[in-house]
């Protein structure tokens, strides 16, 4: 349910900037600052993973909120820098090609989203410490706030009128993520009061070092990711139906999106039950394999049946030659949600283990997976764009999946190991 309240905020925040003034300008500046804000909050993001696995014991508690405290004061001061007039400059003019217009409306978007990195990093901690004491319940209550927040923010703001489109957008993603975090704090008092009673000898990371260790390949895996999405529309701008391609690929995306979303959000469960003990891990892999079978048939349903058409034509608005572009790469994704579940235990048992790298490495070989079968498909295939785009993902994410079968096994046979 978290992340699909948080698929809404986008389509939401950029309907309301296209109904104020100068649409185009403001959208442009809008989606260059929403871009800048993702990356300074990839190396928070993955919090949430390290806060389900440490959270419940006091040292251990202890010690991450301190690490999250620094990590959410480094990444603002990134943005900072970013601000700084002689680095921004030649960032957003030179380096980007904006015009002094949008990069103007981009500047003042920035300086509105400068909470946004940390109120991120708090807001997942706090949710770590939730599901790590199965509250998961309370995760998607704070959502519920962000989302509301956000968007009497926007209202208020869209009605008043004192600020152009972008600022718009990025003061109510800033209102919505800190409300949000402090709405979340506050429903984690009673498991922060658990974590900090839990004073046994047990202490998963002993020192910073150690916690650096854990996190550093961890923060790292989101840049990876981020990484994917701009050199993927690169690529669709050079290649076969480059213009039907681009209007194709975010229809697309949103669509898998919903199917993913409960995929994306299935390793911080996994990695809280798996906690509670080794006889949870049959549990867990039943249910991963219930879950893959129920999303990659749902996503199936629709792109295999008449209701691929209804979602394209009569729900997105796509023309009839779109409609029929768009099928095949649907088909062709209608397995990713069951190959997001999949990578996503294996994550899950591999963060349990305390093994992160393997995590890294797979998003990498998936991110040059993804890139080199792209490459070739373009400057080799008279594929549409679209369906190359799909094929690299299919296959990318396959590449990922197989690697992280090596380190799994590892970690199986040692439990097995332990047992007896």
């Amino acid at each position: 349910m978290t992340w699909l309240m948080m698929a809404i905020e986008g389509p939401f925040l950029a309907a309301i900037i296209a109904r104020m003034g100068e649409s185009a300008t403001n959208l442009a500046a809008y989606g260059v600052a929403y871009a800048f804000g993702l990356i300074t909050e990839a190396p928070v993001i993955m919090l949430l993973s390290a806060s389900t696995r440490l959270a419940r014991g006091r040292s251990d508690y202890l010690r991450l909120r301190s690490f999250s405290v620094s990590l959410c004061g480094l990444v603002t001061m990134f943005l900072l820098l970013l601000l700084v007039p002689s680095v921004f400059a030649p960032l957003t003019t030179t380096l980007l090609g904006l015009s002094s217009d949008v990069a103007a409306h981009v500047n003042q978007a920035l300086w509105l989203l400068l909470p946004w990195p940390a109120a991120i990093g708090m807001r997942r901690f706090y949710q770590g410490v939730l599901i790590a004491h199965h509250q998961p319940g309370r995760v998607a209550v704070g959502t519920a706030v962000r989302l509301l927040s956000m968007s009497l923010t926007a209202y208020l703001l869209w009605s008043l009128d004192p600020l152009p489109g972008a600022s718009v957008g990025a003061c109510s993603l800033s209102a919505g993520v800190v409300a949000e975090a402090l709405a979340t704090r506050w429903l984690a008092r009673r498991a922060i009061k658990a974590s900090l009673a839990e004073t046994g000898d047990e202490v998963v990371m002993s020192s910073y070092v150690a916690l650096s260790r854990f996190y550093l390949p961890l923060a790292m895996t989101p840049l990876i990711g981020l990484s994917v999405h701009p050199v993927v529309t690169f690529f669709l701008g050079h290649s076969y139906k480059p213009l039907e391609s681009l209007a194709i690929m975010p229809v697309l995306y949103a669509l898998t999106f919903l199917f993913r979303a409960l995929g994306l959000s299935y390793p911080e469960v996994a990695i809280a039950t798996l906690k509670d003990g080794r006889q949870n891990h049959v549990a867990v892999r039943k249910f991963a394999i219930y879950l893959a079978i129920a999303l990659g048939g749902g996503l199936s349903l629709i792109a295999f049946t008449p209701l691929n058409v209804v979602w394209f034509a009569t729900l997105s608005g796509l023309s009839a030659d779109l409609v029929q572009l768009a099928i095949p790469p649907l088909q062709i994704m209608s397995l990713f949600p069951a190959l997001t579940v999949a990578i996503g235990y294996q994550r899950a048992i591999l963060i349990d283990a305390g093994k992160t790298l393997p995590v890294t490495l797979a998003t990498a070989i998936e991110a040059v997976g993804i890139f080199s079968i792209l490459a070739l498909l373009v400057l080799y295939s008279t594929l549409p764009g679209v369906t190359s785009a799909a094929l690299a993902y299919l296959l990318g994410r396959i590449m990922g999946l197989l690697y992280l079968c090596w380190p799994c096994a590892g970690v199986q046979k040692r439990n097995e190991q332990a047992i007896t």
